[in-house]
């Protein structure tokens, strides 16, 4: 009769590193996980497109507006688990980046209302800006856990 063996969990690239074991993560802190990379993703994916167009569509709006809400979302998933708002650097631009998000969606969709033509093949300067913002405290974060 054969022996099974007991398989290791592996990390990433199939090595196991028994020198770092597993640590749980909480509901609420993969929930912040996730819409905070989904935030990353869906804002990168409308800031940059609509960069590489040279001019800003309906759906670089609705990707703006995804990442905001995603943003929001998993934002308020880390004020729970740290039990409330944090007056750090962290803290600070954090709230001054999603504030700034807030701010550029809406811009944007006040130019796409009016159809500013002028303003639709140059809002891209600004959507760049207020992305590099935003990876301030994304990056913080990302570095304080």
């Amino acid at each position: 009769m054969r022996r099974r063996r007991a398989r290791r969990s592996s990390g990433a690239g199939g090595l196991a590193s028994p020198a770092s074991p597993e640590v749980p993560l909480s509901p609420l802190l993969r929930l912040a996980v996730v819409f905070m990379l989904a935030a990353l993703t869906f804002y990168s994916i409308g800031v940059w497109s609509e960069r590489f167009a040279h001019r800003l569509r309906p759906w670089h709006l609705a990707f703006f507006y995804c990442g905001l809400v995603c943003d929001t979302i998993g934002t308020d998933a880390m004020r729970r688990l740290v039990g409330g708002l944090q007056f750090n650097a962290h803290g600070v631009t954090g709230a001054a980046a999603l504030l700034l998000m807030l701010a550029h969606a809406v811009w944007a969709t006040v130019v796409l209302v009016r159809a500013d033509e002028r303003a639709i093949a140059t809002f891209h300067r600004v959507s760049i800006f207020v992305w590099a913002v935003w990876l301030v405290p994304f990056v913080s974060g990302v570095a304080m856990a």
